[in-house]
């Protein structure tokens, strides 16, 4: 069984919640916005990190160097993560999970039988919504849960 912690929209303000939620994970996965290349070095210490450059890290050193989208399998799984989904390509075949962020709120949808996340804002939520993250379990190639997490209120 794999677990993977979901994040994206951290701008800098990344809640200790987070690390909380990582530590029963090896892998995290971030959507963009970033902000803080610190951020992206406490991660690492939690589990393999897969990031992406969202629209807010462009001119940020540290970060705009990401890639703009990764492809890449966990456990079986493949995922494509971006940071806005309208950028997307059409053609996704052989890709199992689309994972981006941008809006600040969690989505789940399972579209042709292909998941479709936005774990929300962890660091910036809008309109008084709370901080969310999301958790993935993998089991024998196939995603097995999805998981909305309501981050506590750290101030942010």
């Amino acid at each position: 069984m794999i677990r993977i912690a979901v994040i994206s929209d951290s701008h800098g303000r990344l809640p200790r919640s987070v690390a909380e939620q990582a530590q029963d994970c090896s892998h995290i996965l971030h959507a963009g916005d970033v902000v803080s290349a610190c951020d992206l070095d406490e991660l690492s210490l939690y589990g393999n990190l897969y990031a992406v450059r969202g629209n807010c890290d462009t001119w940020n050193e540290g970060v705009r160097d990401l890639a703009g989208f990764l492809r890449f399998r966990i456990g079986g799984v493949s995922f494509y993560m971006l940071h806005d989904c309208r950028y997307a390509p059409r053609d996704l075949q052989g890709i199992d999970a689309v994972v981006f962020g941008h809006t600040h709120l969690y989505s789940e949808e399972w579209r042709d039988g292909r998941l479709w996340l936005n774990p929300g804002s962890c660091g910036r939520p809008r309109n008084g919504d709370p901080a969310t993250m999301a958790k993935i379990t993998i089991l024998d190639g196939k995603i097995t849960e999805v998981r909305k997490i309501i981050l506590e209120d750290e101030g942010n």
